[in-house]
């Protein structure tokens, strides 16, 4: 068995998003085998289990993965995780994998393939609601698939936007309050918020709206009068349902299950789409495990190892 460390150093974000999107177009042809991902509740936040097979690039695994929203003040990672690889003929473990920033990757890979279907046009004025790492690795993501002509940038501390400018000094960046960030083509909004901080009368026609940030119970980012008048698509039904942009409005009865226009993966097979320039469209992003399949693959063949003796 291997070990594999600092797996996100020298990963080609083209070549992830291409990983990724090939994942989802199995989803959308019903190729995989993923149950819905296993929450655990702790005192100061949770952990997920991530289980899943992907027989087009043989590989099955099994990622942990917590989020824990005080750790920042503590040196550490709100998100960690790790990636446990088995054998497909025998079931024995042959990789274990520092999984946290493949993970920033993976969703950023996400948010990339649904704007490569979904956004209005190929040039961009995009907009950034929250600024950790999620947010920089969504743009890094982004910008492989769109030319971006400017990024709007929120932030509750607009120190963080400052910072957050200066790693995107190849792209004309400027703070702008939430609603004046909301008026471009791409938003895409990753705070941990459990009340709405997007306005439905901030949004557009034509908007694409990335919504990352809501990947637990109780998490919303969006007003639920946005997602009424826009074609949803998730990554996947049953967690969006239970845990996604979508989890509140539908327990509250603003929103249903049968509103969802479809799968990300549906998109990209070209089962569903975008109806025309004037719709708004939402990609509710809660995470798959099958993308932390795709990208395990990469980073076996490109991370430095070590060898663990198994069993």
């Amino acid at each position: 068995m291997e070990y594999f460390t600092d797996t996100d150093m020298g990963l080609d974000m083209g070549l992830v998003n291409r990983a990724v999107e090939s994942a989802f177009a199995d989803h959308g042809r019903g190729q995989i085998q993923m149950p819905p991902k296993v929450y655990v509740t702790l005192p100061e936040g949770d952990f997920r289990t991530m289980p899943a097979y992907l027989p087009s690039l043989g590989i099955a695994g099994v990622k942990i993965v917590n989020v824990h929203p005080a750790n920042p003040a503590r040196g550490l990672p709100t998100v960690m995780a790790l990636t446990v690889i088995l054998d497909v003929g025998t079931g024995q473990p042959v990789a274990v994998i520092n999984a946290t920033r493949l993970t920033d990757m993976r969703t950023g890979a996400a948010g990339a393939v649904a704007c490569k279907y979904l956004a209005p046009k190929k040039e961009i004025v995009l907009g950034v609601i929250g600024t950790g790492r999620q947010a920089e690795v969504q743009v890094m993501a982004i910008s492989q698939e769109c030319r971006i002509r400017q990024i709007k940038i929120w932030s509750r501390d607009p120190s963080h936007v400052r910072k957050f400018a200066d790693r995107f000094m190849a792209f004309p960046c400027v703070a702008a309050p939430v609603e004046k960030a909301c008026d471009c083509d791409v938003l895409v909004t990753t705070t941990p918020s459990r009340v709405p901080i997007i306005r439905d009368d901030w949004i557009h026609e034509g908007t694409h709206i990335n919504a990352i940030g809501a990947d637990a119970p109780g998490k919303e980012e969006l007003d639920p009068a946005i997602l009424q008048r826009a074609q949803v698509f998730v990554d996947d039904p049953a967690q969006a349902v239970h845990s996604g942009e979508i989890n509140v409005p539908i327990s509250k009865g603003l929103y249903r299950e049968s509103d969802i226009e479809g799968t990300l993966g549906e998109v990209v097979i070209g089962k569903k789409k975008r109806r025309d320039a004037e719709a708004i469209t939402v990609f509710d992003s809660t995470g798959l495990a099958i993308q932390d399949l795709a990208i395990a693959k990469i980073a076996m063949q490109h991370g430095r190892k070590i060898e663990l003796p198994f069993p």
